[in-house]
């Protein structure tokens, strides 16, 4: 197994675990996943999800910055929005209200052990 496939397999298991009407960024998910810069990876991680683990990879609860939903050929971008509005995620302004719906206090369930801590101070 490759570098970019395990790192994959970590984006897709951080995926699974973020709740139903929750959402977290992309920015969040790498940082999950231990690679803090990373947002690009996870959207190329996302954009590469097999078909056949998609029902399992809540893709949809990943959005970009600010609660943008990022565009993409095709219908995705409303097939998310749709998505999310089922599982009740509110929108002002065409964005997530990440004020209600952000993951960051469910962060910590999602990772194992203690969270890390940057020892550069």
């Amino acid at each position: 197994m490759t570098g970019a496939e395990r790192l994959f397999d970590r984006v897709y298991a951080a995926v699974a675990a973020i709740p139903p009407g929750r959402v977290a960024t992309y920015g969040e998910v790498a940082r999950l996943v231990g690679v803090p810069r990373g947002a690009r990876a996870v959207g190329w991680a996302l954009k590469a999800l097999p078909e056949e683990r998609a029902a399992e990879v809540p893709w949809h609860r990943v959005v970009g910055h600010g609660g943008r939903i990022s565009p993409r050929p095709g219908p995705g971008a409303e097939i998310q929005r749709r998505r999310l509005r089922a599982e009740g995620v509110r929108f002002v302004g065409g964005r997530v209200d990440l004020v209600r719906h952000a993951l960051r206090g469910a962060q910590t369930r999602l990772t194992r052990g203690r969270p890390r801590r940057s020892r550069a101070r």
